[in-house]
């Protein structure tokens, strides 16, 4: 074919892909209704679509500041989405069962899990209860292990035997040091550290957002080519199954010949998930799914949220002494133990606050419509609807949070000397005010042990270095795309390794 006769394809395909996207559009005119922040004509919300691409943020906060306690709409490439604001519409939101407005399907479009995890990881999470359960009940006899690990991973990309100031990349260090502590409670040592296995989890865990994102950019009906052709999941799979095999099969082994009288069984995630899976799951190539799943989990969102936590500390050195006083303190009396980091008040203040101040997302919750749902206001959603919540203008509200545009670290911990304890007040509560691990029953089931090992990285940061920016107090800015939010990548941190005194 000559070069005007691919123009000529190339032009009619375009033209087809138009087309099937203006009738996309056309199929959402049951939410006209509904406010809408820039554009809504089918073709000119395009320029909305664009603008969305490009500050994301300035347009929800536009929508919140407009409709606040009530909803709007944003265009996204392939549909309409549904903003709702305020702890009046998230309460109600919440209390909306899974079969009317489903989290599980908005987040299988959302991650596009058929193409980036598999179906069978969302049909079976039979890692979300592992999670939820085994994890935090055995957080507190496995956190010398953790406290281990950190020591390990930060005198690596640290040393302590360095004098002087060095300046780290912090991003990408504090992904391998996340992937790390928590690989040592999900399949110990030494697959942990060994870099090989570690590169796979950072791998897989950014090429699914990547994926995702790509393969949402096309309508529904090239989801399946262009998501085969994506997809790298297969080829993740097998890589962690030639690593996870000698392990897993031993267990698998050690456990049929045993059965119910195995008493030494390691206390890790790969014996969990063989406790709870039922026969067609216990095998080695679902457990090492459910191991890249669970580290995406952790990388995405806790390496993201402490490396925010660690850049709002360097802005603000200040505030290194009391938290360093505070750490001293409690793990000179109880040591490195899950229970001392319940009573790091200060710290665990410190990292609420740059949650609220920092998101990694815009719309933390998202739910799909199953069927025609009406709000208590009598506003319509239509089946196939995406309906999310504007958590960051919520979090930056002063009827909420007073002075809500300053960074103030000691906010919360100041409420619990003021009010008394409080569990709302705490790094891993949430509430309809607060929620950047969700709310309700969807809620990160991950974030006690994320919270637990946040506060442990930042106390053992504390007590060895003392941190600053190179230029003082001029934070590089956060990466947006969409409703996503990465700290800066490119950010360097310094660090002085502090002599005992």
């Amino acid at each position: 074919m000559d070069s005007a006769g691919l123009f000529v394809y190339g032009l009619a395909v375009a033209v087809a892909l138009l087309l099937i996207f203006i009738y996309d559009r056309c199929r959402f005119s049951e939410l006209d209704a509904i406010p809408v922040i820039g554009p809504s004509g089918v073709v000119s919300s395009w320029l909305g679509v664009v603008r969305f691409i490009k500050d994301a943020p300035a347009m929800v906060q536009e929508g919140y500041q407009k409709h606040k306690g009530g909803m709007f709409r944003v265009p996204l490439i392939d549909r309409w989405v549904v903003v709702l604001t305020g702890p009046r519409l998230i309460e109600e939101l919440r209390k909306v069962p899974e079969y009317e407005l489903s989290f599980d399907h908005a987040m299988r479009d959302l991650l596009q899990v058929k193409y980036t995890f598999g179906i069978d990881a969302q049909e079976y999470p039979y890692h979300v209860q592992v999670t939820r359960n085994h994890l935090s009940r055995n957080l507190q006899a496995l956190f010398p292990d953790v406290h281990d690990e950190i020591n390990h991973a930060f005198s690596t990309i640290i040393p302590l035997d360095q004098d002087g100031w060095t300046k780290v990349r912090i991003y990408p260090e504090i992904m391998k040091a996340m992937c790390r502590v928590s690989n040592r409670l999900f399949v110990g040592l030494p697959l942990c550290r060994s870099p090989e296995f570690e590169a796979l989890q950072q791998q897989f865990a950014l090429q699914v957002v990547l994926r995702a994102t790509l393969v949402n950019c096309f309508p529904k009906f090239a989801h399946p080519i262009i998501g085969r052709l994506l997809t790298n999941t297969p080829s993740s799979i097998r890589r962690c199954m030639a690593l996870l095999e000698p392990i897993v099969q031993e267990r698998l082994q050690t456990l049929d010949q045993f059965k119910d009288e195995w008493n030494a069984q390691p206390n890790d995630m790969i014996s969990w998930l063989i406790d709870v899976s039922d026969n067609e799951h216990r095998n080695l190539r679902s457990i090492c799914l459910r191991i890249l799943v669970l580290n995406f989990a952790a990388l995405h969102t806790s390496a993201q949220s402490f490396t925010h936590a660690l850049l709002n500390l360097a802005t603000y050195p200040q505030y290194c002494t009391p938290l360093r006083e505070e750490a001293s303190a409690v793990i000179n009396r109880d040591g490195w133990t899950k229970t001392a980091m319940t009573k790091l008040i200060k710290m665990d203040s410190f990292l609420k606050e740059s949650q609220r101040f920092n998101s990694t997302t815009l719309f933390p919750m998202m739910r799909k419509a199953m069927r025609q749902f009406v709000f208590s206001d009598g506003t319509v959603i239509p089946s196939g609807t995406h309906v999310v919540v504007a958590s960051l203008p919520m979090h930056l509200d002063d009827e909420y949070f007073e002075s809500a545009s300053e960074f103030q670290p000691f906010r919360f911990s100041q409420r619990r000397e003021d009010d008394g304890e409080d569990p709302q007040i705490l790094l891993a509560s949430t509430s309809a005010s607060y929620i950047p691990f969700g709310y309700g029953h969807h809620a990160c089931p991950g974030r006690f042990f994320a919270s637990s090992v946040m506060k442990a990285m930042m106390a053992y940061l504390v007590l060895n270095y003392d941190i600053k920016l190179e230029k003082e107090g001029e934070r590089p800015p956060d990466e947006w795309f969409m409703m996503n939010c990465s700290p800066n990548r490119k950010a360097e941190v310094m660090f002085r390794r502090r002599r005992p005194t």
